[in-house]
């Protein structure tokens, strides 16, 4: 086996590659043979082609002197305003090298950047828009000022499917010479939410570890936790069993190194699969969100999660 980071070596490297984005794809494709590419604005959660669909973009355009006429910056790791007064700026007052009048300056996690350094960015998209181009990739879209969303042609990313989580690892399976059984694919899908990154960072954890990948392997690389192991807590709880709850919630999250936040997430996506009315299933997920913010605002994770199973098996007494 390599030592190749298998999220740069799966990489797509053309548009046909890019997998769950076929209308954004096909948009995008035509501004490129027109080399006429406005500022866009790619919009949705990590692992879903973003970054990936920008390099193509650019190595379409500018073929070998992609490097010259190509700049990547992560504004989540640098998001004062100095970043746009002084890193943008300097690329973008040159001119481009080779036939296409423009360069292309992709800014990562842009909505990291403060609300200074955002109307310091619309300016310089004003000024430098004859020779240079900006693609910006977001999560959330909706925290970019106004006056740069109207500068820009939006795309919105969606997760990818289970169509395309099992092509992904299939594509793998058979360039590494792994065998990844049905319960482990179904690990991988659940466990991605969509995200391609994400299956090619646990395949290639869990291939360091066996060529064989079982649901066992997923689960103990991806620190996640099963969900029967999480609804068995759920289960229990609501049976008024609540130490024997709580004493399985602290070793499931021991045992795979779960954070609060970590095993609220997997509770919430449990709590739909629970035989009980919708009613309940939303009050408690009504609870989830409550914990949730409380645990991001700092209090205790173990009080919180107690606090939460404790409201499981109210409801469950409820029904007797």
């Amino acid at each position: 086996m390599d030592s190749a980071i298998w999220t740069e070596k799966y990489r797509p490297k053309d548009f046909s590659e890019i997998k769950g984005q076929k209308e954004i794809v096909k948009r995008i494709k035509a501004f490129v043979e027109q080399q006429n590419i406005p500022h866009l604005l790619f919009a949705g959660p990590a692992g879903v082609g973003k970054t990936t669909l920008a390099l193509i973009i650019a190595k379409k355009l500018f073929g070998d002197s992609w490097h010259q006429n190509y700049m990547d910056l992560n504004a989540s790791d640098e998001r004062g305003i100095d970043i746009i007064r002084n890193k943008v700026k300097d690329f973008a007052r040159t001119k481009a090298i080779g036939n296409v009048p423009y360069k292309i300056i992709f800014l990562d996690e842009c909505d990291a950047l403060t609300r200074e350094a955002q109307q310091a960015l619309r300016r310089t998209m004003e000024n430098y828009t004859q020779n240079c181009r900006f693609i910006l990739s977001a999560n959330y879209s909706s925290k970019i000022i106004d006056p740069i969303q109207s500068r820009c042609a939006m795309f919105r990313f969606k997760p990818l499917d289970k169509k395309e989580i099992f092509a992904i690892i299939e594509g793998i399976e058979k360039e590494e010479k792994i065998k990844v059984n049905e319960k482990a694919k179904e690990a991988l899908f659940t466990i991605s939410e969509g995200d391609a990154r994400r299956i090619n960072n646990v395949l290639q954890s869990c291939a360091a570890i066996s060529r064989n990948i079982d649901e066992e392997v997923v689960y103990s690389m991806a620190s996640v936790a099963k969900p029967k192991e999480v609804d068995e807590v759920l289960k229990l709880a609501l049976q008024n069993k609540f130490i024997e709850a709580r004493n399985k919630l602290m070793d499931v999250m021991l045992n795979y190194g779960l954070s609060g936040i970590d095993i609220i997430k997997q509770i919430q996506q449990e709590i739909l699969n629970l035989e009980i009315d919708n009613e309940k299933k939303m009050l408690l997920m009504e609870k989830c969100g409550e914990i949730e913010f409380r645990l991001t605002e700092g209090s205790d994770e173990f009080i919180q999660l107690e606090a939460l199973l404790s409201q499981f098996a109210l409801y469950g007494t409820k029904d007797k």
